[in-house]
């Protein structure tokens, strides 16, 4: 099938690429410069260039081109977002930029719009066990509604496309790929909560192998969980973590402290309590994580 990718350049891009083009699939993928557009054809990629929140330049940019499926992996998210306002630009993506490539699949012709969610659409506080059944958070007036309300709006968007059939992949937190991790653990720029929060992870390989079966076998106006088998707190995998890097552990802080640094992550840590099941995605997708357990992927490393 013929593949846009939109989010081509991101965290998940090359491994979905890598594995799309193994599968047998044909990728288009769309960058917002000339850059961007080297790396993919270097990646056998047919490179696109225009700006998802640039809705008239992005139809032009289609026009002429065709797509089976297109792929939603689109956030701004360069490092860690600490604060509300590092998550404007990745909800603006989700809103704005969700009606602008589904808009764009129809000028592709597109029959499929599989988009990027988030394990956090349960809500950011203590939540679980949960499945794809589980309601996504309504809004509480708190400063996490926006970004709530941006990942609400994703998947309405696509589960609502009249003659698209939309699915939504709901993402655990990604490690694994470029190591990003290792620096900020070498300096001890990344501590971790003393409580024992939970989330739920995927390594960044597993998160591509797991968007390639939905490709193919995602059922129209479903949700799926990707995370692994084990949901684990951030101590455990931040530590787990440095000791595969040879850096020192992680320091531990209370709370608020966390809270009080980094009002967005520093509450995300400390006041969310993820426990995902992935068993749908098992039983409809066929897929299984190579890595189980964030031990298994920090082996591999």
């Amino acid at each position: 099938m013929n593949i846009f990718l939109a989010g081509a350049t991101g965290t998940l891009g090359r491994p979905l690429i890598r594995q799309l083009l193994d599968d047998g699939h044909r990728v288009l993928g769309l960058t917002r410069d000339a850059a961007g557009a080297e790396r993919l054809a270097a990646l056998r990629v047919t490179p696109v260039i225009a700006d998802a929140l640039d809705r008239d330049g992005l139809l032009r940019a289609v026009d002429g081109l065709s797509a089976d499926v297109v792929l939603h992996e689109l956030t701004a998210l360069k490092k860690a977002p600490l604060r509300h306002r590092d998550m404007a630009l990745t909800d603006r993506l989700r809103v704005e930029g969700t009606a602008n490539l589904l808009a764009a699949a129809r000028v592709l012709g597109a029959r499929r719009f599989l988009t990027q969610s988030i394990i956090f659409g349960y809500g950011f506080g203590a939540v679980g066990p949960v499945t794809e059944d589980t309601p996504l958070a309504t809004d509480d007036g708190s400063p996490f509604w926006p970004h709530l309300a941006a990942i609400r709006s994703t998947e309405e968007q696509v589960f609502a496309a009249d003659g698209i059939e939309g699915v939504a992949l709901r993402y655990g937190l990604f490690y694994g790929g470029d190591d990003a991790l290792a620096p900020m653990l070498r300096k001890r720029q990344l501590p971790v909560p003393r409580s024992g929060n939970m989330a739920g992870w995927v390594h960044i390989e597993d998160a591509a192998s797991g968007t390639v079966a939905a490709v193919d076998k995602g059922r129209a106006g479903e949700a799926y969980n990707l995370v692994d088998d084990e949901p684990a707190t951030w101590a455990d995998v931040f530590t787990t973590a440095a000791k595969t890097f040879g850096a020192p552990a992680p320091l531990r802080l209370p709370g608020w402290v966390l809270r009080l640094a980094a009002p967005y992550g520093g509450a995300v840590m400390t006041r969310s309590d993820l426990r995902v099941s992935n068993a749908k995605a098992k039983r409809e997708l066929g897929w299984e994580p190579t890595y189980r357990t964030y031990r298994e992927g920090f082996g591999s490393s």
